[in-house]
């Protein structure tokens, strides 16, 4: 198990940076170069090497969610994230991704009430919290085979039930095709 941005000594220096209050004037570009800068470490360091010793790796956000903040979120050019999403990984992608999805209002409302520490981007203007939602459901929508959405509006054993069917429905079905959760992306 793991996250983004994180997992490494590097990626968590670079976590504290994009996450900081004081940051606000950070340009939507460095915000998507330091998530790709911290991405480009975690696989290299932490989920390639796991994949080739045949562990399963449940990384808590990756690719897309640039592609829904840092792209729909922030109106940065999906085509350019792409490419730099491309080299910092290597082409790997998920074989299954989970949308845990809920109303802009009762997650905010849920962030803001919990434990955590509330960071810059959920300080964010409620337009840019639809917006990302709607690219993750399109994201969803759009690649089927490898997402799931998760009314996330349910309690947390009813939620977290639902993730643990999926994944062992997925492990097993990898299992039988002998897959592993991430793949290399098909050579072009």
């Amino acid at each position: 198990m793991t996250r983004e941005p994180g997992g490494t000594p590097i990626g968590e220096a670079i976590r504290s940076i994009l996450l900081d209050h004081g940051n606000y004037a950070m340009l939507p570009e460095t915000e998507a170069l330091l998530h790709t800068a911290a991405r480009s470490q975690h696989v290299g360091e932490v989920i390639r090497p796991a994949l080739e010793n045949g562990v399963v790796v449940l990384c808590d956000r990756f690719v897309d969610s640039t592609l829904a903040y840092q792209g729909a979120g922030r109106g940065l050019a999906m085509k350019s994230l792409g490419q730099i999403q491309e080299l910092a990984t290597g082409g790997l992608r998920p074989e299954l991704t989970i949308l845990l999805d809920l109303p802009v209002e009762v997650g905010l409302a849920r962030r803001f009430g919990g434990e955590d520490e509330i960071n810059r981007f959920d300080r964010a203007e409620k337009a840019f919290h639809e917006r990302v939602r709607r690219a993750f459901l399109e994201l969803a929508q759009n690649d089927p085979s490898r997402w799931a959405v998760v009314d996330a509006s349910r309690t947390r054993d009813e939620v977290g039930s639902d993730i643990l069917a999926l994944v062992a429905n997925r492990t097993s079905l990898l299992a039988n095709r002998d897959l592993k959760l991430f793949s290399p992306a098909p050579s072009e």
